[in-house]
C-alpha cells in the first residue's frame, strides 16, 4: 500500500487510456505524456500500460508501507526519500529504485515541464472503467474515486510481474521530453478546414508565437497570441473531433484539444499537434511559449515510427 501524506497540487492515476468509446461520447483520457509513462513502467518492470501516478507541476509526499521498486520520469521534480535509514536521498530520473516498507517518496516543484510520472513494480491497483484505470476529471470517472488524490488516500500496489529493467542512456536521449525553452515548437499537419482560413490568418498561425494560458487544463491548453480570422464566426456544424486538434472559435485565438477533449466540436480546425509532439504538449505550462510548424503526413507517420522505434531499442534486460 502506498499512503498519501501529501497530494501535492493535481496527482491522478492515469495509464495509456481507454480508446473505441468515443461513438458513446468518452475520450481516451490518460497519461499527458503518454511515451515518459511507457518508460517509467518499463523501468519497474511493468507492461507499458500499468496504472502510475501523474504528478502536475508540484509533487507530493508518499509514505510506502511495503517493500519494491519505483522509476520516476518525465519531467524532474526533484524527488528524495526518506525515512529506514535515510535522511533525503535524493533519487534520480529514469533509474528503477528499490523502497523499502516506512520510507516516504518526496516530491517538490518541477524544474522544467508539466508532468512527472511515479510508476511502482505492479502498477496501481484501481478498479477498470472502460478497460482503463485511467481518471477522467472532468466525468469523476476511473482511476481512484474518479478524482485527483487526497491527503490520506490509500493507494493499493498490483502484483509484480517481472524484474525492473536497465536503459541505454544514450538512446534516452533522444525521447527525453524537450527542456522548455523561450519557445516551443510543435509539429502540425493539415486539419478537415484548414483551407477555411484566408492566407492572412495561416501566415499568422505559422509564424506568430503562442502562450500557453492559466486557464488551460487536461482537456485543452487555451493559448493567446495572433488573434486568426475565423472563418464562418468560428462556428459549424458539430462533427468528430481528434486529439491534438487546434480549433479556433470565434475570438481567434487557438485552443489545443488534449487528452480528456470533447469527442464532437463546432469549430473548425485549422491543424492537428502530430502523435510525436503529443508528448511534448503533455509537458507545457502556463506561461510558456510555442510556434507550429507545418508537416506533411508521410514525415508525420515517419516520426511517430522513429519515435517508436527508439522506445523499442532503449530498455535492455
Amino acid at each position: 500500500m502506498i499512503r498519501v501524506q501529501s497530494p501535492g497540487l493535481f496527482t491522478t492515476v492515469q495509464d495509456l487510456g481507454r480508446y473505441g468509446y468515443g461513438p458513446l461520447g468518452v475520450s481516451p483520457s490518460g497519461a499527458a505524456d503518454p511515451v515518459a509513462l511507457r518508460i517509467g513502467n518499463l523501468l519497474a518492470g511493468n507492461s507499458e500500460n500499468a496504472a502510475a501516478l501523474e504528478m502536475t507541476l508540484l509533487g507530493g509526499t508518499f509514505v510506502f508501507e511495503e517493500d519494491g521498486v519505483i522509476a520516476l520520469a518525465g519531467s524532474d521534480f526533484g524527488a528524495s526519500l526518506s525515512g529506514a535509514g535515510l535522511a533525503g536521498e535524493v533519487l534520480p530520473m529514469y533509474t528503477a529504485c528499490a523502497i523499502r516498507s516506512g520510507q516516504a517518496l518526496k516530491t517538490g516543484p518541477t524544474r522544467g515541464g508539466a508532468r512527472c510520472y511515479l510508476c511502482v513494480a505492479g502498477g496501481i491497483a484501481v478498479k477498470p472503467f472502460l478497460n482503463s484505470a485511467s481518471t477522467h476529471i472532468l466525468t469523476g470517472l476511473g482511476g481512484f474515486e474518479g478524482r485527483a488524490l487526497r491527503k490520506g488516500d490509500m493507494l493499493a500496489i498490483g502484483d509484480v510481474k517481472a524484474p525492473p529493467r536497465k536503459i541505454c542512456f544514450e538512446i534516452l536521449k533522444k525521447l527525453a521530453p524537450r527542456k522548455i525553452l523561450r519557445t516551443t515548437l510543435l509539429r502540425v499537419t493539415t486539419a478537415p478546414q484548414t483551407d477555411w482560413f484566408p492566407a492572412e490568418s495561416l501566415r499568422r498561425f505559422f509564424e506568430g508565437v503562442y502562450v500557453v494560458t492559466e486557464e488551460s487544463n487536461r482537456m485543452g491548453l487555451r493559448l493567446q497570441g495572433p488573434a486568426l480570422e475565423t472563418p464562418h464566426g468560428g462556428s459549424m456544424i458539430s462533427e468528430g473531433v481528434s486529439l491534438g486538434a487546434i480549433q479556433i472559435p470565434s475570438g481567434g485565438q487557438p485552443i489545443i484539444l488534449f487528452v480528456e477533449q470533447q469527442t464532437t466540436g463546432g469549430y473548425p480546425k485549422i491543424a492537428n499537434i502530430i502523435s510525436a509532439d503529443l508528448p511534448s504538449v503533455g509537458q507545457l505550462r502556463p506561461r510558456d511559449e510555442i510556434h507550429f510548424e507545418h508537416v506533411t503526413f508521410e514525415t508525420a507517420r515517419d516520426l511517430i515510427r522513429l519515435q517508436e522505434e527508439t522506445i523499442s531499442q532503449c530498455i535492455r534486460s
